[in-house]
């Protein structure tokens, strides 16, 4: 709380200090251009989903509409808990499971969809610093996201060795950190295990999967990116796409340090104070931000405020979700056995 306070103090409150000041760019904004901005954030949204069902088996009991509002649920929760990134995976892992999907595979998909998407990002911040560097210069914030990227990177690949290379030592581990931890089943940490480093194996064995996750995850940050410029161009602004990228990339990648939640005070500084480094005025870049942020970080938590009620209260709640998944399974069964009998009847004697 105390780190949190001091962020918005310092970052949060100056900046929307520069957005009063810049109050009468709202006489001179593009509505169009606003709603478009919008429209490729809510399309961020849907890219992520899609990524997320990229990383599921084909036959998953969920459909794309069920998964989003579990992701907009999801996404409502980090943006409101300080490192929120655990409780909103722990809120979808549990709302996933309800739905009928398989623990592992439900365990596998935010892990992957989670660390995944923050290597595209890294990757992408690197792509655009190749080409921004020689031109712009070199700028000391740079050195702490790449930091930040090193270690995550580290980290995914460290993990992806052990489930994959080293699944009997990772199973050792889970195991005695299970005999010491309340409400968990030992065996059943183990089987997770198991399941998790058997569909890695199998997603390593799929460059087509690999290609697809890999280019959802890149919509999501293009549109998400594209979505600011858009925010930025409404109030009469103009950056240039590779100094956008490395602005976008830059706030992203030091939001991922969990001192506020969904990075809220960091992103805002580190987005405005870059695009200001690049020459944009300082009243429309706080402005832009501002806006963009309340689309992309203050508007999915009423919406998914909205999403997890329907999803436990609404007529397209999980329960009914799981019973029409099991009766159309349970459908396409008996037209199987049906279509044997017949051909079985037709064969002669």
């Amino acid at each position: 709380m105390v780190a949190f306070l001091l962020v918005f103090n310092h970052l949060v409150l100056p900046q929307l200090g520069g957005a009063r000041r810049a109050v009468h760019l709202l006489g001179n904004v593009n509505p169009a251009l606003l709603v478009l901005a919008l429209a490729l954030e809510v399309g961020a949204f849907a890219a992520y989903t899609q990524l997320t069902r990229a990383t599921l088996p084909k036959d998953a009991p969920v459909s794309r509409q069920t998964l989003f509002r579990i992701q907009m649920s999801t996404k409502a929760v980090t943006n409101l808990v300080p490192g929120g990134s655990a409780a909103g995976n722990t809120l979808g892992f549990r709302l996933m499971t309800a739905a009928g999907l398989d623990p592992a595979h439900s365990g596998f998909a935010l892990a992957t969809v989670g660390l995944g998407s923050a290597v595209v990002l890294n990757l992408l911040l690197w792509f655009a610093l190749i080409f921004s560097i020689p031109i712009r210069g070199f700028n000391p914030a740079y050195v702490s996201a790449a930091i930040v990227g090193v270690i995550l990177l580290a980290a995914f690949g460290g993990l992806i060795l052990l489930l994959m290379r080293g699944e009997q030592r990772a199973e050792r581990v889970i195991r005695a950190v299970a005999r010491k931890a309340p409400f968990v089943e030992e065996d059943a940490a183990a089987r997770v295990v198991h399941q998790i480093a058997v569909r890695l194996q199998e997603l390593a064995g799929n460059p087509r999967l690999v290609g697809r996750t890999i280019g959802w995850a890149v919509l999501n940050w293009t549109l998400d990116c594209a979505s600011l410029g858009v925010f930025i161009k409404a109030f009469g602004g103009s950056v240039n796409p590779i100094d956008l990228l490395v602005a976008f990339c830059l706030a992203n990648v030091l939001a991922a340090i969990p001192l506020t939640p969904g990075g809220l005070g960091v992103v805002e500084a580190v987005l405005t104070s870059t695009l200001v480094g690049f020459g944009l005025d300082r009243g429309t870049a706080a402005i832009s931000v501002i806006t963009y942020r309340l689309a992309a970080f203050w508007l999915p938590i009423p919406i998914g405020a909205l999403a997890y009620g329907s999803l436990k209260f609404g007529p397209g709640n999980l329960t009914r979700e799981r019973e029409r998944h099991l009766i159309g399974q349970l459908k396409a069964d008996t037209e199987d056995i049906a279509h044997v009998r017949k051909w079985d009847m037709e064969q002669p004697v």
